[in-house]
């Protein structure tokens, strides 16, 4: 009976050092919050990267300086703010000011401003400043009656959190926590998980990495400036580059790009497949010879795999070819996995940026459409099951005569 009743008080003690342990842990979380909800503006420079999934080396290398600042007048993520090149603090790469996103896109000396009415969300697709960002995961933990697993660990100089949330749609934070509707291609993967380091030091968040099924991000700050700033005297458009046109957010840019290759010969390339061997363009002889340009964290495109598999029994080598080239992974290892685990049996290439760059592509997927002398006669954008494999099927039997 003793011993029975000792085994009862341990379990007892083990639960109560349990919560006190997670109240302690969010007793701590608390001042980091505090900590965060007084900074008014800040400066600092930014490493941002981008992984495909099964990715050990980044996809996208981005390094800036940013310049936050709080922005209450902003109901959607609360903060206003520009990234200006690394390189060169004068140059803005992308500006938010409450009312509009304005990005710069160098290789045609263009601005495209989105004043968020083209496409209506529940949200604003912004890939929000680094102390807004993590204020708003770290708000979250702390209020939400979520499905959360939630890890504190202290490391050298930094106390690390994992925040692990098991709910069924994804969460992603625009300002607040936003559960992003199911689509086709989730692929019944919901889970999303973001980390953080907060330096001992200052009790302030120094690195974040997000993970979800289709991507991987982690942006990490330095050089930090607090509250040296007013937002009365920011106005994106001082950043505005003067010898740079402005347009509106749309299609159309990316569309003109592209289209202006049909009916030019292909841009030559030579890029490595899954075995390490090395395929040409040249190397196809087919009447139709398609390309698909994909990426192994874009939904569509993992979609598109089932038709893809199939099409190599349906037409015959000398009347069809087609290649699909990987444009968002570093690493032939990742799309290697990528080929194994989706049971894909058509050639996979792992793409560079020359053949990005000639082809105007920025977006996943795009087919297009060679004839046999390997000029482009069509190109497709998107995917959608069954409409876009009927698309592709009588663009085949009419270029193939």
């Amino acid at each position: 009976m003793i011993l029975r009743k000792m085994i009862v008080l341990f379990f007892v003690l083990m639960v109560f050092n349990v919560c006190s342990a997670s109240d302690d842990n969010k007793g701590y979380l608390r001042v980091v919050l505090t900590k965060l909800d007084s900074i008014e503006s800040a400066s600092y420079f930014s490493i941002r990267e981008g992984f495909a999934p099964g990715d050990s080396i980044a996809s996208v290398h981005v390094g800036q300086f940013v310049k936050e600042y709080n922005n209450p007048l902003d109901t959607t993520i609360g903060a206003s703010f520009v990234r200006l090149l690394k390189s060169d603090t004068t140059q803005m790469a992308f500006s938010y000011d409450g009312n509009m996103r304005a990005t710069v896109y160098n290789e045609d000396n263009t601005i495209v401003v989105d004043s968020f009415k083209v496409r209506k969300l529940p949200f604003r697709p912004l890939a929000a400043p680094f102390f807004n960002y993590t204020k708003n995961i770290i708000r979250y933990v702390l209020e939400t009656s979520d499905s959360i697993l939630l890890k504190i660990e202290e490391k050298e100089g930094v106390v690390y959190c994992c925040l692990t949330i098991f709910e069924d749609k994804k969460v992603e934070f625009f300002g607040k926590a936003f559960y992003l509707e199911k689509s086709p291609y989730d692929f019944g993967e919901t889970t999303s998980k973001y980390e953080i380091w907060i330096d001992k030091t200052t009790d302030l968040p120094i690195k974040c990495r997000r993970e979800m099924p289709d991507d991987i991000s982690v942006e990490s700050v330095s050089n930090v400036s607090l509250n040296r700033m007013r937002i009365e005297d920011f106005d994106a458009l001082d950043y505005f580059l003067p010898d740079f046109e402005v347009k509106l957010y749309g299609r159309v840019r990316r569309l003109e790009k592209i289209n202006e290759l049909i009916g030019e010969k292909a841009p030559d390339w030579a890029l490595q497949n899954t075995n390490n061997s090395t395929i040409a363009l040249q190397d196809l002889k087919s009447k139709v010879v398609m390309i698909q340009f994909t990426s192994v964290s874009c939904g569509p495109c993992k979609a598109s795999i089932a038709f893809l598999n199939q099409l190599n029994t349906v037409y015959k080598k000398d009347d069809f070819d087609f290649i699909v080239i990987e444009c968002t992974s570093k690493s032939l290892n990742a799309i290697k996995s990528y080929q194994h685990k989706n049971l894909i049996n058509y050639e996979l290439l792992l793409s560079n940026k020359n053949v990005l760059k000639e082809y105007n592509v920025n977006s996943f997927p795009v087919f297009f459409f060679l004839d046999k002398d390997l000029i482009i006669r069509k190109v497709i954008y998107g995917y959608s099951i069954g409409t876009t494999d009927a698309e592709i099927n009588d663009i085949i039997d009419k270029m193939r005569g």
